[in-house]
């Protein structure tokens, strides 16, 4: 009897040891499923974050060229803008020629510097704002005086103004329209 006994302990013990190792398995599977799970979420976390480090980096690179672009564009507005007052000297000068010496060969040399100055600095991406006959533009026009002529709209210009590559580099100096009758009785 004792034979059975022993026998019976040791397949009760078995079946015992068999129980734990079924639920060992399923708490080890668990167990294993939650790992599996936090590091997809982890792994997904990650890539989302390198997407958009990348992103950032794609804008912050893009960014950078655009404003390197812009700087080389509007660099010589300076330059520019220092050789304006010339500019309006030559013309001043040219218009001031008494029209008996406009046909005199110095008076072509001046026209011609005049124009090649203009040229180059057109070459440049400078451009003439228009001024006279057009609505009062404050973004393009500085109003230095009213006179007559149809309300709101340039009458006179008295100083050139100068765009470059589409930025208003000096607006126009102009005289507006009061509304009042001119004197040849237009409004």
């Amino acid at each position: 009897m004792i034979m059975y006994e022993e026998e019976a302990d040791r397949e009760l013990n078995e079946a015992e040891d068999g129980a734990e190792s079924e639920v060992s398995e399923a708490e080890d599977t668990e167990l294993l499923k939650q790992a599996l799970s936090q590091a997809r979420e982890k792994a997904e976390s990650n890539l989302a974050g390198w997407q958009r480090a990348q992103a950032d980096f794609i804008n912050y690179r893009n960014r950078s060229e655009r404003e390197k672009a812009d700087l080389v564009k509007y660099a010589k507005g300076e330059l520019i803008m220092k050789l304006l007052p010339a500019l309006d000297d030559m013309e001043r000068a040219l218009a001031a020629i008494p029209p008996r010496q406009k046909n005199l060969g110095w008076v072509e040399g001046v026209r011609l510097i005049e124009r090649k100055l203009r040229a180059t600095l057109e070459a440049e991406g400078l451009e003439p704002i228009k001024a006279l006959g057009e609505p009062f533009d404050p973004h393009l026009h500085e109003a230095v005086m009213a006179g007559k002529g149809k309300e709101g709209a340039v009458v006179g210009e008295i100083e050139k103004g100068y765009q470059l590559n589409d930025r208003v580099l000096r607006p126009s100096k102009v005289v507006v329209g009061s509304g009042e009758e001119d004197e040849e009785g237009e409004t």
